[in-house]
């Protein structure tokens, strides 16, 4: 099983765009921890937090849908080399900022929607890429692989992170992403696909999105992943977003205990990619899907009121395991059922959902963990997502079986 969930590294062009992104999603947890620690120490208000949440995911409103157009008609590794300039060129701008001390809140929240609009459009060109670079049977493992090492960044870059802060400040952080975008740019000049047919219709950005829209809400396995990925985003995905506040005002353990927790989630992360699709094998990918879904609300809850740095890490090994889970099987979802030719504009829409619900679900915890503080405001949004799961269960339970995967696909799993 093992060497399945493996098997997409025997293509070099695959091999080359995978170690390239870790590079850089090591480079975006640096920014990521040091920012929060930045705007934390600097101002000591979560609405801070929340609010750089939503400039750098609202842009998605209108980058994911442009991305996903632009995937299906021009060449996947140039758009994606194209957005890497624009974002190191953002990362840039900040740590220049930062190191000359004219840095402010309110300017890195502006820098941010950049960063993010540049980062949602290519997303959709990197995922519809893959195809293309490993065998028919390997496509879900390649997924798998992608979510591996984004969480794999997510350990590294905080550590880096807390070694940096140590001896440095966050300006250099900022730094170090800027050179991880580059390093993407010149490796993407080596990624190499089967030449597709060129598109010469007029672009149409909206009539094409609606045509993906449409295809999207009538493939059920597609819509309910969509629906339920956004429903992650709006009551879990926030405890993201909270982590500094919660280390830092209510652990009081600083910007060392900020990277622990971030480090902690990732263990969890990688962890959770590399094993859960050897188990969906072994009993469906629908049954890990539903148990890393209820195994982050029972998480959340016991993270929220964890009594000491310890106990929440150990929590955010778990919650970072199930929370990966719950992506990837959604993920895969979307991509067994999404027709060919929209493929690129219903992962935009996918990504669309999870981008519009996190900044809102993030924004909106973020003020009440103001005035409430950060464990109660976590404990009512776990609640509130188990709801939503006992309410499925009971009163939609067609809902998970339009998951599952097509009859002519049955053979395949997350780890195929």
């Amino acid at each position: 099983m093992a060497s399945a969930s493996f098997a997409p590294l025997r293509h070099r062009s695959f091999a080359l765009a995978l170690g390239s992104n870790f590079i850089s999603s090591t480079g975006t947890w640096m920014q990521s921890v040091a920012l929060g620690v930045y705007l934390q120490v600097t101002t000591h208000n979560a609405l801070w937090l929340g609010l750089l949440t939503v400039a750098a995911w609202l842009p998605a409103l209108i980058g994911s849908p442009v991305g996903g157009v632009m995937a299906d008609r021009v060449s996947r590794q140039r758009w994606i080399q194209f957005n890497n300039l624009a974002q190191a060129s953002a990362a840039s701008a900040l740590a220049i900022a930062e190191l000359t001390h004219h840095l402010s809140a309110p300017l890195a929240c502006y820098l941010a929607v950049a960063e993010g609009f540049c980062s949602s459009a290519s997303w959709s060109a990197w995922q519809s890429l893959l195809p293309d670079l490993v065998g028919a049977d390997e496509v879900l493992a390649a997924v798998s692989l992608g979510s591996a090492q984004f969480n794999l960044g997510r350990i590294i870059g905080p550590v880096l992170a807390a070694v940096t802060l140590a001896v440095g400040n966050p300006g250099w952080c900022f730094a170090a992403n800027a050179v991880s975008f580059i390093v993407v740019v010149i490796a993407f000049s080596f990624v190499r696909t089967p030449a597709r047919e060129r598109v010469t219709t007029r672009l149409a950005i909206v009539a094409e999105t609606l045509v993906g829209l449409r295809m999207a809400w009538r493939t059920h396995g597609c819509r309910n992943a969509i629906i339920g990925v956004g429903t992650v985003a709006l009551f879990v995905s926030p405890f993201i977003t909270l982590v500094p506040a919660m280390a830092i005002d209510v652990l009081h353990s600083g910007k060392v205990g900020t990277s622990w927790l971030v480090t902690a989630q990732g263990v969890g992360a990688v962890i959770g990619a590399l094993t859960l699709p050897a188990l969906a094998k072994r009993t469906s990918r629908l049954v890990v899907l539903r148990g890393s879904m209820m195994a982050m609300a029972l998480m959340e809850a016991l993270y929220a009121y964890a009594p000491s740095l310890v106990w929440s890490a150990l929590a955010l090994v778990v919650l970072g395991g199930s929370y990966v889970g719950t992506l990837t099987g959604l993920n895969a979802s979307v991509q067994l059922h999404a027709p060919a030719k929209e493929r690129s504009r219903i992962l935009s829409l996918y990504v669309l959902s999870l981008s519009l619900f996190y900044p809102l679900g993030a924004v909106v915890q973020a003020a009440l963990a103001h005035h409430f503080g950060v464990r109660p405001v976590s404990l009512v949004a776990a609640v509130g997502f188990a709801g939503v799961l006992v309410g499925l269960s009971f009163f939609r339970p067609q809902y998970w079986h339009q998951m599952a995967a097509d009859p002519s696909q049955l053979t395949l799993s997350v780890a195929d």
